[in-house]
């Protein structure tokens, strides 16, 4: 699982690196040469703790498929890719054309961003062993309701700590471009809540009285 982890690291860095300097037509991009490596780090080091953690979860997180995922679903991973690919190529486009200034103290508040993301992401994987990256209900693991931790403020905590990284990513690369299409990311979370609550409803019990109780999904006070 640990050689498993390291390649599936080595290969997202790579796919993000590679989109990047194509799109931006240069290798000479300090504050991109700085996200990737800051990304492979984190990436392993969060792996690994969750290696000793919480393995089984850690096996679900490499799994990027399952038969009992939802059709809505599936598709929504393949467009959201497409997304996430349009994202870089708009920071790398960014580049290219010199199109931002961000200042120094931004990207600073970025990578603390980043940081914050990786941290409430690491608490969200402490407090559910289920949160696997499709949407389905994993009866196998005698899967049930997690309320305590973030679930106790909001039902997707998980969103919410993608999003600080969605924030933090283009700050940090210093593309005024990539933040610009944060609204899509929300948006996109927004729909994929729905995908999951959809699920979860008609396969967890206990979920549906747990939403009523929990009433936002992933702003505290306001959605």
């Amino acid at each position: 699982m640990i050689v498993k982890l390291v390649l599936h690291n080595l290969v997202f860095v790579g796919i993000m690196a590679l989109v990047l300097f194509l799109s931006a037509g240069t290798l000479h991009w300090a504050s991109a040469w700085f996200y990737l490596v800051v990304s492979l780090i984190v990436g392993l080091a969060s792996g690994l703790w969750l290696a000793r953690t919480d393995p089984g979860l850690l096996a679900e997180r490499m799994r990027l498929k399952a038969p009992e995922q939802p059709s809505a679903d599936k598709w929504f991973m393949r467009v959201f890719l497409v997304v996430a690919v349009t994202w870089f190529v708009v920071i790398g486009l960014d580049r290219r054309l010199q199109a931002s200034t961000m200042p120094v103290l931004l990207q600073g508040i970025g990578l603390v961003l980043y940081l914050a993301s990786t941290l409430f992401i690491m608490w969200v994987f402490r407090e559910n062993s289920f949160a696997a990256p499709v949407v389905k209900v994993q009866a196998e693991r005698h899967h049930h309701v997690i309320s305590t931790g973030p679930y106790a403020v909001i039902r997707h905590p998980m969103y919410a700590g993608v999003m600080l990284y969605f924030i933090g990513t283009p700050l940090l690369i210093g593309s005024w471009w990539g933040l610009a299409m944060m609204p899509v990311f929300f948006l996109a979370f927004a729909i994929r809540s729905r995908i999951e609550e959809h699920t979860l409803m008609g396969g967890l019990p206990g979920y549906a009285d747990y939403a009523e109780r929990v009433r936002y999904r992933m702003l505290p006070g306001i959605w």
